[in-house]
């Protein structure tokens, strides 16, 4: 099945929020639990809207058969101390996972990060994630600690670790 991997627009509000509420029902790996989200479409909209217009941030999606699959955003800093690193979450489909979806997605980051000025991009990963962490890894992020009772998961704790992805400069931009 082919993915078109694309940044998003307003225009896909509704189906990123499709997408999210799928992911929250699916999987316990993301932020939200299943009925905790509770943006509406024009909510999602002006996110979308405010991630294209603050230069430092993006929003790639994954689409196969029309429907988003997967997305991974990318949300840079806004003060000049760190507006050098973006901040990652990425979600996919449990049946699109296993077929390169995740690691495309991670793969758009670096060409966009050095176009903008990004450095280092950053993310948490639950320590029982393995296939997440076994992708990032893959993906050339490396872990930096530990987040010790970061979550609070079916009622018991999770730890979370910091997984970071220097991005080298160019060797002009080195000069």
């Amino acid at each position: 099945m082919g993915v078109t991997l694309r940044e998003l627009v307003p225009g896909d509000a509704e189906e990123l929020l499709r997408l999210q509420h799928a992911l929250d029902e699916e999987t316990a790996f993301m932020m939200l639990e299943p009925g905790e989200r509770h943006s509406n479409v024009q909510q999602v909209r002006e996110f979308i809207q405010n991630f294209a217009a603050s230069g430092k941030s993006i929003l790639i999606g994954a689409e196969a058969g029309g429907q988003l699959t997967g997305y991974v955003s990318a949300r840079g800093g806004g003060a000049n101390r760190n507006r050098h690193s973006a901040y990652i979450v990425i979600g996919v489909l449990k049946r699109y996972q296993g077929m390169g979806v995740g690691g495309a997605l991670l793969s758009e980051l670096e060409p966009w990060a050095k176009e903008n000025g990004i450095v280092r991009l950053e993310l948490t990963v639950m320590k029982h994630n393995d296939r997440a962490i076994a992708l990032y890894t893959k993906s050339g992020f490396s872990v930096e600690g530990t987040k010790v009772k970061s979550l609070r998961v079916d009622g018991k704790w999770v730890d979370e670790y910091y997984m970071s992805k220097i991005i080298e400069a160019s060797a002009e931009e080195n000069t």
